[in-house]
């Protein structure tokens, strides 16, 4: 295993990881355990595969076994997941933006994690059904239900959270 390959996924592995567990030591922590499995089974990559979607794989994995050990708690944590794969030096933030921002966490928080994962898999990090199937362990169809179920649910919830535009009584 090519060790700068590994390190190239980091980025992607963290952004995905915040994302998907809301809070950020909780993700570090799952990153570090992915690469700690990875190292140890390295020799179970198959230089054939794609190492970021074997990477997906194990991270995913890792996360299974972690809710199994302790079910996540009952607060949702804010998400702060975007902030490595941010807008670059010529885009200026504005509050609206942060706001913004904040409901698409918040909305993403609030799905199943299976949506919530598959959504993360194919918006955020450009993975295709196939892969986002290989690294999941589920069907194409699985992965597609999901999706748009989760889509449907996150414009449902955006749409619910957007204010009400006020009006300026004009004489």
């Amino acid at each position: 295993m090519d060790s700068e390959a590994l390190v190239a996924v980091i980025p992607s592995l963290r952004r995905y990881a915040r994302a998907l567990v809301g809070d950020r030591a909780m993700a570090d922590d799952l990153v570090q355990d992915t690469l700690e499995r990875a190292w140890r089974h390295a020799a179970r990559w198959q230089a054939d595969r794609s190492l970021r979607a074997w990477l997906f794989t194990i991270m995913h994995n890792v996360r299974v076994d972690q809710l199994r050990r302790s079910p996540p708690p009952g607060m949702l944590q804010p998400l702060d997941a975007l902030d490595d794969h941010g807008a670059g030096p010529h885009a200026r933030a504005t509050q609206h933006d942060g706001l913004a921002l904040r409901d698409l966490a918040t909305a993403l928080m609030a799905l199943p994690e299976e949506q919530r994962a598959v959504l993360l898999l194919v918006g955020l990090e450009d993975m295709s059904y196939a892969e986002v199937a290989a690294t999941l362990g589920t069907p194409i169809g699985t992965v597609m239900s999901r999706l748009s179920r989760g889509r449907d649910r996150l414009r449902q919830q955006l749409a619910a959270s957007a204010p009400a535009p006020r009006l300026k009584v004009m004489k």
